[in-house]
């Protein structure tokens, strides 16, 4: 009756032995847990990216509506961004900003001036452990408009 408990183990017929099976599960669990870090963090590096990817567009864009087309103000008393000048002002500005790092599209248009920042690659952190090397920022849009004075933008005067 005082059998050691292994003997009892061995001798019950169609016993499996159960020994690693903690340690199949603690490295499953350390594998998912290593997958959501990377989730946490490279998901907080894309939103950082995109954000960084808008502003550029948003002060490109007030780098290029900065460029009046001052004769035609004087002659007509309307504001209107010069499109040669507006244009390269805000794709000089998106080129130094992006570093070779994403492509700025500008388009001028009457006293509006729009950036769109396509390709921007950001290089992850963790995910590279499972195969995601880096991913990619389109579509980061942004417009500014040229305007003299706040009647016009607000409605009235203060």
């Amino acid at each position: 009756m005082n059998r050691p408990l292994h003997r009892l183990r061995r001798a019950r017929p169609g016993a499996r032995d159960d020994r690693g099976a903690a340690t199949l599960f603690v490295v499953g669990l350390a594998v998912m847990l290593l997958v959501v870090a990377g989730l946490v963090v490279d998901g907080g590096l894309a939103i950082n990216a995109r954000s960084t990817a808008f502003d550029i567009a948003e002060q490109a864009a007030r780098a290029g509506a900065r460029e009046v087309d001052i004769q035609h103000l004087r002659e007509t008393q309307e504001i209107r961004v010069d499109p040669v000048a507006g244009r390269d002002a805000a794709a000089s500005f998106a080129d130094q900003a992006l570093a070779g790092n994403g492509t700025a599209n500008v388009q001028v248009v009457g006293n509006e001036v729009t950036v769109t920042i396509d390709n921007r690659q950001v290089k992850t952190a963790l995910l590279g452990l499972i195969g995601v090397q880096q991913y990619t920022i389109n579509n980061a849009r942004a417009t500014a408009r040229a305007a003299v004075g706040i009647e016009n933008e607000i409605g009235g005067p203060p």
